[in-house]
């Protein structure tokens, strides 16, 4: 009898041992109400249920183990993403219109007299006309080149294609083009577009070709 009682005082102590264990890891280990790994995780039966312990209370519910007890607060609703607004390119601007060449050729007749590098006024007529044209381009270069026929020295044909290429010049510039804009050349009879042979052809090869190089002006 003796011997019944102390055993049963002997279990009584190791109850009370045992109770106030599991207290202490209650109150000293997060979660303690539940049976936890050895990583501290909430141990989880097959259907995924939490395992309480004997000291679980209402007081000890986590999120995921008692969903009725415990209402995880709702999670922020993330804001959708801002919308991608292509960089606006600010406008390019418009290139700038390629400079154009003009030749245009007169007869020497029509500017000079024979032999001569005095511009008649049927010529200056018809230079005021191409001056008029002038102011309504993007004036680069304006280029006078005299040419004449075969007859006469070489020496002679080739100074009086520069007199009447300086005759030209001297009149546009009269008219307002910029002289430094205004170039002028003699190639005497060294470029004829005729035969020389014939009258005709002669009279095709004495004359002055202006050149015109510039760009229209865009309205």
């Amino acid at each position: 009898m003796k011997i019944l009682v102390k055993l049963v005082i002997a279990a009584s102590a190791v109850a009370s041992f045992s109770a106030a264990a599991q207290q202490d890891i209650k109150a000293a280990t997060p979660n303690s109400a539940y049976v936890q790994d050895a990583r501290g995780v909430i141990a989880r039966d097959a259907f995924g249920l939490c395992w309480r312990t004997g000291y679980w209370t209402p007081a000890d519910a986590v999120p995921g183990c008692d969903a009725p007890l415990v209402v995880e607060a709702p999670k922020a609703a993330t804001p959708p993403p801002a919308p991608v607004v292509a960089p606006v390119e600010a406008p390019k601007p418009a290139p700038k219109p390629a400079p154009t060449s003009e030749k245009v050729t007169f007869a020497a007749s029509a500017l000079f007299d024979f032999d001569k590098a005095v511009l008649k006024p049927e010529g200056k007529t018809q230079l005021d006309d191409m001056a008029s044209k002038l102011k309504a381009i993007n004036l680069e270069v304006v280029i006078a080149v005299g040419h004449t026929d075969s007859v006469g020295k070489d020496a002679y044909n080739q100074k009086l294609s520069i007199r009447r290429a300086e005759a030209v010049k001297a009149y546009l510039v009269s008219k307002g083009i910029e002289a430094n804009r205004v170039y002028t050349e003699g190639k005497g009879k060294t470029q004829p577009v005729a035969d020389n042979k014939t009258a005709e052809g002669r009279a095709k090869n004495r004359r002055v070709e202006i050149e015109v190089v510039g760009t229209r002006n865009v309205k």
